[in-house]
């Protein structure tokens, strides 16, 4: 059946355009929705960049084109994986940092308003920095009890804002089980009560369908080492708004953020556009591997990116439903492919044992608290076979236990 869906597969030619690795070291790679693997073409830019761009043209590369990295990049990303025209996107910071200035700039739109609003499951960064915002700022959390199987709903937000809230925070796909949350009606609660609303996109940029404008999120934050192949802690990216652009008032300034950088006058005098928001010098060695996974994934296209990353994560239901459920292994996760980003979650007691034994194999999925197995599958390097494979070195162990 895997061999069947292989060959049928419109985006079958992709996973050939990722490095291998040492020959058996990875047998079964379950994890793209952690770190996404590398592109035989990433390696190929890195060495051209080290040793023409760098080596050749120094510190002549800022002004012709480095600088312009961030925007041009986000840009990309805006119009082929989040719904957002030009001038909204940049990539820069790690996404926390662009979490922290964002959330720090949306509570001063709303002076007077105590509470941000976010859920008990999201993601620990996400929770952190807003403890210490609201710490810092004399704010209060409005933590909203979600079903860590599930993730937060519109109604739940309904029930949680009000006149006093600021800010709503929400992930789009849960990093635990996957669930994909209704961004378009959890902003226009928000939007409702007077509030902000801001999106973590991590797990789901670059595998799910993302129309940021159209919903009318205020704010987005997101990383750029899952599913866009950015490479282990690859910068992330943020998105503000256009209508909020000038009267956002960004938490960190630094000469990247000032109008005319290289004048280095006195005063920080921000830069129009998203380019004020950025604080220090662009990581502009770090964008290479960024730039060749957003070609990559503009040349297979976000529909049919989606498409399979239903199709994947069906396939895998199957197979749990079939030959994993009798062994005591439970789906945590949404079972409507459409309501679920591009992962799974089993659960069973004694999975942090057996996923050391996976990765001996050479299968290689993740272990979250508690008793969680993610099955994380990148459409664009997984094949339905390496489901097929993963899943059945994981039954043949249950099977010996």
């Amino acid at each position: 059946m895997a061999a069947e869906l292989d060959d049928a597969d419109p985006l079958r030619l992709f996973p050939d355009e990722f490095l291998a690795g040492p020959e058996g070291a990875v047998v079964s790679y379950l994890d793209g929705n952690s770190l996404g693997r590398p592109l035989v073409a990433t390696a190929a830019r890195m060495r051209s960049f080290v040793e023409a761009d760098w080596a050749g043209r120094l510190i002549r590369g800022w002004t012709e084109g480095w600088m312009e990295e961030p925007f041009r990049l986000g840009d990309q990303l805006g119009r082929i994986a989040l719904g957002a025209a030009p001038g909204q996107v940049a990539f820069g910071d790690s996404t926390t940092v662009w979490l922290y200035k964002l959330a720090s700039a949306a509570v001063q739109l709303r002076p007077g308003r105590r509470e941000i609003v976010v859920d008990t499951d999201n993601f620990p960064t996400d929770r952190y920095v807003l403890e210490g915002i609201a710490a810092d700022r004399g704010l209060r959390l409005r933590w909203v009890d979600t079903d860590p199987e599930l993730g937060l709903t519109a109604d739940q937000v309904a029930a949680a804002v009000g006149e006093d809230t600021a800010l709503v925070v929400f992930s789009h796909v849960a990093y635990r089980s996957g669930y994909l949350a209704d961004a378009e009606a959890i902003t226009r609660v928000a939007h409702r009560a007077g509030a902000l609303a801001l999106a973590d996109l991590s797990h789901a940029a670059g595998a799910v369908d993302i129309q940021l404008d159209r919903w009318g999120v205020d704010l987005a934050v997101g990383c750029g080492y899952k599913y866009l192949n950015g490479g282990p802690g690859a910068p992330g990216f943020g998105y503000v708004g256009a209508a909020l652009q000038a009267g956002l008032a960004p938490p960190v300034w630094g000469w990247i953020g000032r109008r005319d950088s290289f004048t280095m006058g006195p005063g920080f005098d921000r830069a129009d556009g998203m380019r004020g928001f950025l604080s220090g010098t662009p990581p502009v060695l770090a964008l290479v591997p960024v730039a060749a996974g957003l070609d990559q994934l503009e040349r297979a296209g976000l529909a049919r990116v989606r498409a399979k990353s239903c199709e994947l994560t069906a396939f895998a239901q199957d197979i749990v439903d079939a030959e994993l459920t009798d062994l005591g292994v439970r789906l945590a996760t949404p079972r409507d492919p459409t309501s679920r980003g591009s992962h799974l979650t089993l659960q069973r007691p004694g999975f942090r044992e057996v996923t050391d034994q996976l990765w001996l194999r050479g299968v290689i999925p993740d272990y979250r608290d508690p008793d969680a197995i993610r099955i994380g599958l990148a459409p664009l390097s997984t094949r339905f076979s390496d489901v097929e494979v993963g899943l059945r070195a994981l039954c043949d162990i249950l099977d010996r236990t």
